[in-house]
């Protein structure tokens, strides 16, 4: 793809070579991480007895399954520190199915905290979307974007994995997974002359993530993170074998991501977000790239009010756009917050999001229609946050090669919802 990696590399070295953060004190960190383990909707686990249960897997809502509701969790110190169990149970409103996972683990070393896991999950994922492993190990009591996601795809798999803390800021992951991949939308891969509608992935994905500067806590069961520094540096490579357990396709998939936070003595900061994929092989749809796209495809602007992401694209629609290789760039400005009354300091934000993405055979992919980013797709907009009760609102404007015809479809307005517990 013209000029991927010369792109990639320049937007990396400015990141890099950005402004440094200011220092937490000892004094602030400590009190920090006695705030944090106390409080269950930061580390994500309500402890009940021996089990602690995993807030994620509570209520969520998206458009096929409507609300969903569950119940989930895994074992604590109380039933053993060398073994746990864990999973989850949830069912769908709207489609009336029934999700699952259930396994275990058990650890291998103590000083690297190092875990050996083997479970099994019967679910749906989104279509398109790519996820570091290691970034599941930092809790997000709400994911907004979900709300609004409309394509999926059924997964039932097995998989084992090794995740150990090397050093106190180096996370890693190995991962071994077999997967039934069955289609909820009306896609088809064609490769080797052979139309797949459901297909056989076996996969071997190893990754890592740095955080040199970062301040967190780490539980048995997962991490929060309380102080962004350095650049968060994330890594992974995922190779597809055909023919393993009846598999059917081989490719190979590449990941890199730098998330770099700059906080200054003024109490305003900058947010970097440079992620590069790519991907060579026989790589169907379902586990390529998007580049989160977050707007409803209705016609009105007030038919697409809904909640705003933490990294997406808001005036992207949903399906618009599949990439082979994709690079994003996504800069957040906050500006001190406003003081109007104790309990009213709303934040602005100013936001810019940049992506540019490839496609090499798109001919090879039936049921649905996409459009590849071959050129620059850009966005810009603000959010004003905070006003009530963690709500907000936030608004973007999509211009340059892919601006559309109408006004009205280039307007993005959403809420937001940022909240402290």
């Amino acid at each position: 793809m013209r000029g991927f990696l010369l792109l990639f590399l320049v937007l990396f070295s400015l990141a890099i070579f950005a402004q440094e953060p200011t220092i937490q004190t000892e004094k602030d960190t400590t009190s920090t991480k006695a705030e944090e383990k106390s409080n269950p909707f930061n580390t994500g686990f309500y402890p009940v007895g021996f089990f602690d249960i995993d807030l994620r897997y509570i209520i969520k809502f998206n458009n096929y399954e409507g609300l969903r509701l569950g119940v989930g969790g895994v074992t604590n110190d109380r039933f053993s520190d060398r073994f746990k169990i864990g999973g989850y149970f949830a069912r769908g409103f709207k489609d009336r199915d029934i999700k699952f996972s259930a396994g275990g683990s058990i650890r291998l070393d103590k000083k690297y905290k190092t875990w050996f896991n083997l479970y099994y999950k019967d679910d749906i994922q989104e279509i398109g979307k790519f996820d570091f492993l290691t970034d599941s190990r930092v809790y997000s009591v709400f994911e907004p974007r979900l709300v609004n996601v409309t394509q999926f795809y059924k997964e039932r798999t097995w998989q084992a994995n090794v995740q150990a803390e090397f050093y106190e800021k180096i996370l890693a992951e190995v991962r071994v997974s077999r997967s039934r991949i069955e289609q909820i939308e009306s896609y088809q891969f064609f490769n080797d002359g052979v139309f797949y509608n459901n297909y056989e992935l076996a996969e071997v994905t190893a990754s890592f993530r740095i955080s040199p500067k970062t301040n967190f806590i780490t539980t048995d069961d997962g991490r929060v993170e309380y102080f962004d520094g350095f650049p968060k540096i994330s890594a992974q490579i995922t190779q597809g074998i055909k023919g393993i357990t009846k598999s059917d396709f081989t490719y190979t998939k590449f990941g890199l991501k730098l998330d770099y936070y700059i906080k200054r003595t003024d109490l305003s900061s900058t947010n970097f977000l440079l992620e590069g994929d790519y991907a060579i092989g026989d790589v169907p749809l379902t586990h390529l790239y998007h580049a989160y796209p977050n707007s409803p495809t209705k016609d009105e602007i007030l038919q697409r009010f809904s909640v705003a992401g933490r990294r997406s694209f808001e005036t992207m629609y949903f399906g618009e756009f599949f990439s082979d290789q994709l690079v994003t760039l996504q800069v957040r400005h906050s500006l001190r917050r406003f003081y109007i009354a104790e309990r009213f300091k709303p934040e602005l934000v100013i936001v810019t999001r940049h992506a540019l993405g490839d496609f090499k055979n798109p001919e090879n992919h039936f049921g649905l229609p996409f459009n590849t980013l071959d050129q620059v797709y850009n966005e810009s907009g603000f959010e004003l946050n905070k006003l009530i009760f963690g709500f907000g609102l936030s608004a973007a404007y999509r211009y340059g090669f892919y601006n559309l015809p109408d006004f009205e479809d280039n307007v993005s307005i959403k809420f937001t919802f940022y909240a402290k517990f």
